[in-house]
């Protein structure tokens, strides 16, 4: 942190610093530069680039890409009919919903362009986009508020300062932005690991659904995995082939690596899902869930997607949360803005972490719960036992819950269950020390 920091001559000035460009960043940027607002979006790689990731998404994930204004209908874009689940030698297939305000359909492509696709959005919307631009650092004020960013560009990494009265952390799980502002991670909200490779099958890679597998076992322990596996086609001639684990305590971690290949010599031959046909390396990544860092606002900086830990522990989708997050922060800084610097402006500000929490807050904190008494210990397996899968009911109410699939009021009896077990949940406190702190 470099506090007190001067303005120098060379520092670049504009209302509202974005650090990161993938799906959280550059949503919020193209929201804000939508409203009208200066925004600068820091970037530490160049495009196209990589990402460990499912390359799925839902449909309420759809329905925020058409809000974001992206062809969707264009070239690279597959689209699903909804998901796949197999365990213990049966599967059962469940349709996206037709109720509600989303789409009846999903969408798979890779990060590879993905995020790029989404940057230049913003960037047609009127967001100024830094490409190799590395944040090193906050510039604080004496009262430590955040007021930019130190950071070096280029290949040869020239030092640059860029400041704003608001600062949009979107750098990810490693939270580099929020870490130096003191925002640790909660070790008592769960941190999942999942691994990717990509497969050249002509079988697989135009299947109509995103195939979960809850029956996998552990190569060390031959316990049940603590999470599922994946494979979700891509359209292009290749698969998405992957696992997701989240570790109880008690149990020590999990050799992903191991893992797969001992799901995948499960697989028929005519899948193609063997080592002559792999398209890329194994690669894999943390998930931070849950809302693992908190609080989502504090002294000027706001934390969007990964940064704030907004996977979710139901099923470690992030994409949608880190989309609809940015959109959520864009909206309240934008109205923020037209206040004056002082209290009116920060009591502006911390509406952000009230309708995150709206949001996502309950439906978090029984996520949390039950990937700490099921997920971690046992896995998918109890949820989609014989008697689940034999019921079209419970098995579209579990869809739901896994998925987010709905927030909003409808006729669909299987909404309102889930609304109403949702609802159930305490709500979270609140948390205004920020606020607080500011006043005295």
């Amino acid at each position: 942190m470099q506090p007190d920091a001067e303005m120098g001559t060379d520092d670049h000035q504009t209302q509202v610093i974005v650090v990161g460009a993938g799906p959280a960043g550059s949503a919020a940027a193209l929201f804000l530069a939508r409203a009208g607002v200066d925004v600068l979006l820091l970037e530490k790689g160049t495009f196209p680039r990589d990402k460990v990731c499912g390359d799925g998404l839902t449909p309420r994930g759809v329905q925020q890409l058409v809000r974001m204004g992206v062809d969707i209908d264009a070239p690279g874009w597959t689209r699903t009919k909804g998901m796949r689940w197999v365990c213990g030698g049966r599967q059962v297939h469940i349709d996206w919903p037709r109720s509600g305000s989303n789409p009846d359909f999903g969408l798979t492509r890779s990060r590879h362009d993905f995020d790029d696709i989404l940057a230049r959005q913003a960037v047609a919307a009127g967001a100024r986009l830094c490409l190799e631009t590395k944040a090193t650092g906050p510039l604080t004020d004496r009262a430590g508020r955040i007021v930019g960013v130190s950071a070096v560009t280029g290949a040869d990494r020239q030092p640059k300062n860029y400041r704003a009265p608001v600062v949009i952390a979107a750098d990810g799980a490693s939270a580099r932005t929020a870490l130096a502002m003191g925002l640790e991670r909660d070790p008592g909200k769960p941190m999942a690991t999942a691994a990717r490779r990509y497969y050249r099958s002509e079988t697989r890679t135009h299947d109509p659904y995103l195939e979960l597998w809850a029956d996998l076992l552990c190569s060390r322990t031959g316990r049940d995995l603590p999470g599922y596996g994946w494979i979700f086609p891509l359209g292009d001639g290749r698969v998405n082939v992957g696992l997701g684990a989240l570790p109880h305590r008690g149990h020590g971690s999990v050799d992903l690596r191991a893992t797969m290949d001992q799901w995948l010599a499960r697989m028929p031959p005519h899948w193609e899902l063997r080592e002559e046909n792999a398209d890329s390396p194994l690669r894999s990544a943390a998930l931070p869930m849950g809302f693992n860092r908190r609080p989502q606002y504090r002294r000027g900086l706001l934390l969007v997607g990964d940064s704030g830990g907004m996977v979710s522990p139901w099923s470690g989708e992030g994409i949608v949360q880190a989309m609809e997050a940015g959109e959520i922060a864009a909206e309240t800084v934008a109205l923020a803005l037209h206040r004056p610097a002082g209290p009116g402006r920060e009591q502006a500000l911390h509406q952000y972490v009230s309708e995150v929490n709206r949001r996502w807050g309950r439906y978090y904190r029984l996520g949390n719960t039950i990937a700490d008494l099921v997920f971690a210990r046992y896995g998918y397996r109890p949820l989609l036992n014989r008697r689940v899968m034999a019921s079209p009911a419970l098995v579209h109410t579990l869809a739901r819950l896994l998925t987010h699939g709905t927030d909003a009021p409808s006729d669909d009896l299987i909404d309102t269950v889930v609304r109403g077990l949702v609802r159930m949940v305490p709500a979270p406190r609140r948390r205004v020390r920020g606020l607080d702190a500011h006043r005295r």
